[in-house]
């Protein structure tokens, strides 16, 4: 599979680190119910076939954060920014 970095250009996707999902939020600590909250957000989580938007790290690259849409199907790789500019 390959990845374009939004600064190195296209690469091999054994560069990159997948680091999960990139719609996850950390869920508040000082809620009342936050162990239940953090239970579900690490054990429950969903795994979708399909188009998902997924954080992966240029590990061997230029080591930015990038928010990654693909499908989980086929690999196909839709778009691929900085993890900042995507609000992530």
């Amino acid at each position: 599979m390959r990845v374009r970095c939004p600064f190195c250009g296209e690469r091999d996707s054994s560069e990159f680190v997948f680091c999960g999902d990139g719609s996850f939020r950390r869920p508040d600590p000082d809620a009342p119910d936050a162990a239940a909250r953090f239970f579900d957000a690490v054990y429950l989580r969903d795994n979708p076939a399909g188009r998902y938007a997924e954080l992966w790290y240029h590990a061997s690259g230029c080591r930015s954060w990038l928010a990654v849409t693909r499908d989980t199907r086929t690999h196909e790789v839709f778009s691929v920014e900085f993890a900042r500019e995507a609000g992530r």
